[in-house]
């Protein structure tokens, strides 16, 4: 489906209040139940209202189409992931770069799957919303993250952080990919998680030991 440029995707107000909050985290969630139900086609902004229980009137508050409600749901669904890998970027500060990047590689992959149909569901209608813009806004804030976790690394890293956790990115986007078009994501979860763990330990381990070979010279 082509993406109209006039149809506007960005919410009309944020919520302040708690109550407000409440309605709109319904109507995120209905959202995603109705896209994973009636499939994107059918997804209609009244559906979704019945879904959460709210008036039409109060959805149309926030979201003025059925396009704003999947670019927000979105944006939802890949905020938890980052927070998921900002917390565990934070967390490993100062450790070891094989404690490093078995954090970031199981908080992001659980992250991602930790709803598999709907971030299936959602990777679908991703082209449709503008997704891109939303993926380079969220790895933009990973890459930061992993940068900093990084520069305090107990083996100090002598290369560029910045393209080092590009890398890593890389490999988290590719095999969550993966998953994402697979027809048994569940099945190859395990599987594929613990092969990336040993790739970005390998990968981390690597750098150090090219680190201490510049650092002998």
């Amino acid at each position: 489906m082509a993406q109209n440029s006039q149809v506007v995707l960005e919410p009309r107000k944020s919520p302040v209040q708690a109550r407000s909050v409440a309605s709109v985290d319904a109507i995120l969630e209905a959202t995603i139940q109705v896209l994973l139900r009636e499939g994107k086609e059918r997804l209609t902004t009244t559906r979704v209202a019945l879904r959460a229980g709210v008036s039409v009137g109060t959805l149309y508050q926030y979201y003025p189409n059925k396009s704003a409600l999947l670019q927000a749901a979105l944006k939802r669904h890949l905020d938890e992931v980052t927070g998921a890998v900002e917390r565990a970027c934070r967390e490993q500060k100062g450790k070891t770069p094989a404690l490093m990047a078995t954090a970031l590689v199981t908080s992001f992959l659980e992250a991602k799957m930790r709803n598999g149909e709907a971030s299936v569901a959602l990777y679908s209608v991703s082209s449709d919303v503008d997704g891109a813009k939303i993926v380079r806004q969220m790895g933009v804030r990973c890459n930061k993250a992993i940068v900093g976790m990084l520069a305090t690394t107990r083996e100090p890293l002598m290369r560029d952080l910045q393209l080092v956790a590009s890398m890593l990115q890389d490999a988290l986007a590719g095999v969550s990919r993966r998953l994402l078009e697979s027809s048994a994501p569940a099945k190859q979860f395990d599987t594929l998680q613990q092969e990336l763990i040993f790739f970005a330990c390998a990968y981390l381990e690597a750098c150090v030991q090219e680190s201490l070979v510049q650092a002998a010279r």
